[in-house]
């Protein structure tokens, strides 16, 4: 993933991030959000502030603060995760092919720290593109509209 070429001249406070060590994540990160961004797991349904949040602004890697999607692009999709129609850009995410659960589906990671996200479905709005990216709130950090320039993501409020 580091050795795709990417249309982003600019550099970014992620654009040179670099991973920390197992131990140095797992003192870090909560239990549950190592075990999802590290581990591929999944937080239990229901359970992140961020499936319900409506509020105008950007959800970014957790760890690595690259955006990754935008709150116009949410929807309630009704499975108890924060869902989107689309990333933020082309470059923010990787995919990958997941065969653990009896099923071929296509799991999600964030492009530059290559944290587990979620995955992708083709259940989501006929209107939006019907994809549905269900994502691990713990993966995410959540960028108020009004507190994006001072924290360095001016450039994203064009994606609102």
């Amino acid at each position: 993933w580091r050795n795709q070429t990417s249309n982003n001249t600019k550099t970014y406070m992620w654009s040179n991030y670099q991973k920390p060590s197992k131990e140095t994540l797992k003192d870090s990160l909560d239990a549950i959000a190592y075990k999802v961004t590290q581990e591929e797991g999944t937080e239990r349904a229901g359970t992140s502030p961020l499936d319900k949040n409506w509020e105008d602004g950007i959800y970014v890697d957790i760890l690595s603060g690259e955006p990754l999607y935008s709150s116009k692009d949410k929807f309630d999709s009704g499975t108890g995760w924060p869902s989107f129609v689309k990333p933020i850009t082309g470059d923010a995410l990787t995919e990958k092919e997941d065969r653990k659960l009896f099923s071929v589906r296509t799991e999600i990671r964030s492009a530059i720290a290559d944290n587990h996200i979620g995955h992708v479905f083709n259940d989501g709005p006929a209107d939006r593109g019907g994809l549905r990216y269900c994502m691990n709130g713990v993966a995410l950090k959540f960028v108020p509209k009004a507190e994006m320039e001072e924290k360095g993501y001016g450039d994203f409020i064009k994606y609102l």
